[in-house]
């Protein structure tokens, strides 16, 4: 391929994993819309599928596409997962009731999943030597500054976007027209369709006679199958822990050590499935090499440290601070504008630095990070809120390109899609681990003061000043002075949260000292062990 058209094919990918990465935060926004024209708040335990739903296909579909990109090339499984990706798009945008929307979600999910492990294999493809790690740099970068720009776009759209105003000036005022057009929420998933079609065009130009070389192989279903039953059933026990009694009518304890059980079990039955096929769902070959390894622990310890930091910022702002989406937007903006910082710098730092190096700074900032955001307090001001985040996120982004790289090149050519799929997976892994974790503590936290609180008429009132302790629960003053309380209380449970997922990070400082690259030989790679180099032999000038 022409040099000309390898770098307009990189931007056609980089415009997809941002269009992904954009999704994931971007919906959020627009939810309290959805729910106000589609459905209702007593329908929001349903409603979180939109969301959820999105996570769980988007999480399953990559390891498939990472096989299929080894399989069917990288060409057109990208142009396939662009055109996916837009079509769920353009069904969310007209959905007419919440399942449809649910229903359209999944379908732009499988897009969605599928477009990151693609883009990334086709990048590694597209660029060999120095090339390779800063192509892999910017592709990273891109997918976190979607996530950054989501927050901004939806509620950009939401305050401009107003079609019905237009047709209502044009004398048009119902029928199928405004209902497709209007609320603005629709314009948050419309707005990908146009790019998406000129993302297509270019990319079936720029990309015309080449493709990745295909190995003939079928999709392990069965793999993908106790996968993700071994990651939801565990996942759902995290969740239980601290709850009630029972669910379900089973008692808790019952409940949760099944559900593990079924967990445990399910993910041996993909190991054990795994090694006996020759083109498993996730290979757990792979694991075998150990730089591959460090790279896919260094993204799961890693991922639990961005889930703390995602929603225990967003928890604060809410809980301990009392704001609104303006003030969320701030903070989780510095976080993934930072994340694509540092994941485009360290793909320009790799011609100069061995990954491990990169690596361990990384790390270094991501813990001064969460270190950091365990000293916020009610009055913490909000530049430095924003900016502890972004040291983390900054730090966080660092780790991106030399993780990636080490995976791809310990895996070898012929596995390039498996290998950054099994990666990313892994990120995710830890992200969603951390939101199950976060979410059985802060429940269990929320009910137990809620029972201090409520317990017996009068509990409120050791939580109050003695002035006020005169007065019932429901005046004004003793409700503020609740609030303040609860500020602070919610402050103090963060410090623990936050340092967790710092300590959690520190231990991901041990695989990184594994990281290096592989000098391969492009004629026979694949074929046959390699000799093992520094990255400094490797890649640099």
């Amino acid at each position: 391929m022409q040099r000309r058209n390898s770098y307009l094919l990189l931007a056609v990918l980089g415009v997809g994993v941002f269009l992904a990465g954009l999704e994931l935060m971007v919906t959020a926004v627009a939810l309290p819309q959805i729910l106000a024209s589609v459905a209702d708040w007593t329908d929001l335990r349903k409603a979180s599928w939109i969301i959820n739903g999105y996570l769980l296909v988007y999480v399953v579909t990559m390891p498939l596409a990472g096989r299929l990109t080894d399989t069917w090339g990288a060409r057109r499984l990208f142009l396939t997962a662009l055109t996916v990706f837009t079509i769920g798009s353009f069904l969310a945008g007209i959905a007419q009731n919440l399942d449809q929307l649910i229903a359209a979600r999944l379908v732009q999910a499988i897009g969605g999943g599928a477009i990151i492990p693609v883009a990334t294999a086709a990048a590694s493809h597209l660029f060999e030597g120095p090339a390779r790690p800063r192509a892999l740099g910017i592709i990273g970068a891109l997918t976190f500054l979607g996530m950054a720009a989501g927050p901004f776009v939806g509620a950009a759209v939401l305050e401009t976007v107003h079609p019905e105003t237009a047709l209502a000036q044009l004398g048009i005022s119902g029928g199928p027209l405004v209902g497709t057009v209007s609320p603005s929420w629709r314009w948050v998933f419309y707005v990908n369709v146009p790019i998406g079609i000129c993302g297509l065009a270019i990319a079936w130009a720029a990309s015309a006679g080449w493709d990745t070389r295909r190995v003939p192989a079928r999709l392990d279903l069965l793999g993908a199958v106790l996968f993700t039953l071994g990651l939801g059933a565990t996942l759902f026990g995290i969740t239980l822990i601290g709850s009630g009694d029972e669910v379900f009518g089973v008692p808790i304890a019952l409940a949760i050590g099944a559900l593990l059980t079924v967990g445990v079990a399910s993910g041996l039955g993909a190991i054990v499935h795994g090694l006996r096929r020759p083109d498993p769902f996730l290979d757990p070959r792979l694991f075998a090499d150990r730089v591959f390894s460090s790279a896919a622990l260094i993204s799961l310890l890693t991922g639990y440290g961005m889930a703390t930091a995602i929603v225990g910022g967003a928890v604060f702002v809410d809980r301990v601070l009392y704001g609104g989406p303006a003030e969320q937007r701030v903070v989780l903006g510095a976080l993934a504008g930072a994340m694509a910082l540092g994941a485009l710098l360290s793909g320009f730092l790799t011609r100069q630095l061995s990954l491990r190096l990169i690596t361990l700074v990384g790390l270094a900032f991501s813990t001064g990070g969460l270190v950091w955001m365990s000293t916020w307090s009610p009055d913490v001001p909000t530049n430095a809120f924003a900016a502890s985040a972004a040291v983390f996120g900054f730090g966080f982004g660092l780790t991106v390109t030399p993780r990636s790289t080490a995976a791809v090149e310990a895996a070898g050519r012929r596995a390039f899609g498996a290998a950054s799929a099994t990666v990313t997976v892994a990120r995710m892994i830890g992200m969603a681990v951390g939101m199950a974790a976060l979410t059985a503590y802060g429940s269990t936290t929320i009910t137990r003061i809620s029972n201090e609180i409520y317990g017996s008429g009068d509990s409120y009132k050791q939580y109050i000043p003695a002035y006020l302790r005169d007065r019932p629960l429901h005046d004004g003053l003793v409700a503020q002075a609740l609030e303040i309380w609860a500020a602070s209380k919610a402050a103090s449970i963060m410090v623990g949260i936050f340092l967790v997922a710092a300590a959690v990070t520190v231990v991901a400082v041990i695989p990184a000292m594994v990281l290096r690259v592989r000098r391969r030989d492009p004629a026979t790679e694949g074929d046959g062990p390699d000799e093992e180099t520094t990255h400094d032999e490797t890649i640099a000038f």
